[in-house]
């Protein structure tokens, strides 16, 4: 009788060991989700701020056609990406907009009138407010995968992590060449 009763204990705390191993794992998985819809706000945020910024241009740098058309591409792509994209596809799109960015911006430092405006300035500040706000969400992203990289790489969660359907993320990296912010002059 009393080996019963041990028996029968040690299984449902064996089953609520299983359970908060299954639920942790799940809990930060939707975290991990969270968090990369997070970047894909703000990328999205940054993609749409990108046509008032190129209309504003288009006024001074009519002859600047080719710049402006791979401002759109770029923006088409993190649209793309955000939509479903992994993290490195979204990685490269963004690099592909940052790219665009600057030599949008490059172009208006050839028209003194222009940086001067006010809308060229409210939406230098936007972009700006969009950038930081990205480079957060990166953040809490990578935050959130390596916390449950770690989980899934430690005892006891590891041996949870295939019965919950959860496995390892990729940190969102910056491409080659990106590891520092461009630099525009005006």
């Amino acid at each position: 009788m009393l080996v019963t009763i041990i028996i029968i204990v040690v299984l449902v705390l064996l089953a609520g060991f299983v359970v908060v191993g299954f639920n942790r794992l799940r809990r930060q998985n939707v975290g991990v989700n969270e968090a990369l819809g997070g970047v894909d706000v703000q990328l999205t945020r940054r993609a749409d701020l990108i046509p008032n910024l190129v209309n504003t241009v288009k006024g001074y740098a009519q002859h600047e056609r080719g710049v402006l058309e791979n401002v759109t591409a770029a923006r088409a792509a993190v649209q793309k990406a955000a939509q479903g994209g992994t993290v490195d596809e979204k990685s490269a799109a963004q690099a592909k907009l940052d790219k665009a960015i600057v030599d949008v911006l490059a172009v208006a430092e050839a028209y003194p009138d222009l940086k001067a405006s006010a809308n060229f300035i409210e939406l230098q500040r936007a972009l700006t407010d969009t950038e930081n706000q990205l480079s957060f969400a990166r953040q809490y992203y990578n935050d959130a995968a390596a916390k449950l990289n770690t989980s899934i790489a430690t005892i006891p969660w590891m041996f949870f992590s295939g019965l919950a359907g959860v496995k390892q993320r990729d940190f969102y990296k910056a491409p080659a060449g990106n590891e520092t912010p461009p630099t525009v002059t005006f």
